[in-house]
């Protein structure tokens, strides 16, 4: 187990490394010069120079790229001139966010889907399996953007009952929560379902109703441990998902959060706080990744032989 998480490691520093390069060189591609940006649309000339050298953007891209480098390897993830404020002290007040409301999210997901995919398993061909089913494929077919639009309008503004705006208490969480989760939890039954339906088609579940166990025993003991694998397998992928997509959630509810932070550093052309958001949101996933990989051993011995 210890060789399979630093093999796992090893590939994660190589991705890091990999995006690192990849965001640099795009967002140094793309129209537009930061310098201008940042100074505003009232600034001279002479100052937009002089910021320009400040930000080091005068210099060759090659010289811009070994110092990015540099002081990444030295831990100094930049700063942002634009808000008066080290890359640090925004990831302190913005990564916060990001997680509380991916975690939220993935609950709500996980207490809808399992059930639901487990229910339609174990329902198979009623209308009970047909409901869940089209209510799963609405649930993937609808945007993300559409749905926030949809429950603000509902909850927020013909019926005032939750925030919309921001994040303030418990209640701020509830309307970002169910429009990221509703996609997730989607999917997460569809794979239950799936899973389930080929465990429960296995010698050893019809031997053991065969044997006189109760119904959920066997369902919940042996065959949803055994679908356990691909369960967590698509809650994994998912997690990554939540948090790629709250960059759009994030800026319809105004909630602070990387996504936000991303999007407010492109349009201003904050670029080091650019780079340093969607290294973090990669850090993330893959921290997420390697602890669904550890479930994997945990879960399925066999797993960890290999």
């Amino acid at each position: 187990m210890k060789k399979y998480i630093l093999s796992k490691l090893i590939i994660g520093v190589l991705i890091l490394f990999g995006v690192a390069n990849i965001t640099f060189f795009l967002l140094h591609i793309i129209p537009g010069d930061p310098a201008d940006a940042i100074a505003g649309p009232q600034a001279i000339s002479e100052d937009v120079e002089n910021l320009r050298k400040s930000l080091g953007l005068d210099r060759p891209i090659w010289e811009q790229y070994i110092s990015y480098m540099k002081n990444l390897l030295k831990g100094d993830l930049g700063y942002s001139y634009r808000n008066k404020m080290s890359a640090l002290e925004m990831l302190k007040y913005y990564w916060p966010g990001t997680m509380l409301l991916t975690f939220s999210s993935m609950l709500i997901a996980v207490l809808i889907g399992v059930p639901v995919g487990i229910l339609a398993a174990t329902k198979r061909g009623t209308l009970i399996d047909t409901i869940s089913m089209f209510s799963s494929f609405i649930g993937l077919s609808m945007p993300s953007f559409w749905l926030a639009l949809v429950l603000i309008i509902i909850f927020g503004v013909k019926f005032p009952i939750l925030p919309f705006w921001g994040r303030e208490g418990f209640s701020s969480y509830i309307l970002p929560s169910l429009t990221l989760s509703w996609g997730v939890a989607a999917n997460i039954a569809r794979m239950t379902r799936a899973s389930m339906l080929e465990i429960l088609s296995k010698e050893y579940i019809r031997t053991a109703c065969g044997k006189g166990l109760s119904e959920k025993r066997v369902v919940y003991l042996h065959a949803l441990r055994n679908a356990a694998v691909s369960i967590i397998t698509i809650i994994g992928l998912q997690m990554g998902t939540l948090m790629g997509g709250q960059v759009v959630t994030e800026t319809i509810f105004s909630w602070p959060g990387l996504g936000r932070m991303i999007v407010n550093a492109l349009y201003g052309r904050d670029l080091q706080i650019v780079q340093i958001g969607i290294l973090v949101l990669t850090l993330n996933f893959l921290i997420l990744n390697l602890l669904t990989d550890i479930c994997y051993g945990i879960l399925d011995p066999r797993i960890r032989f290999d």
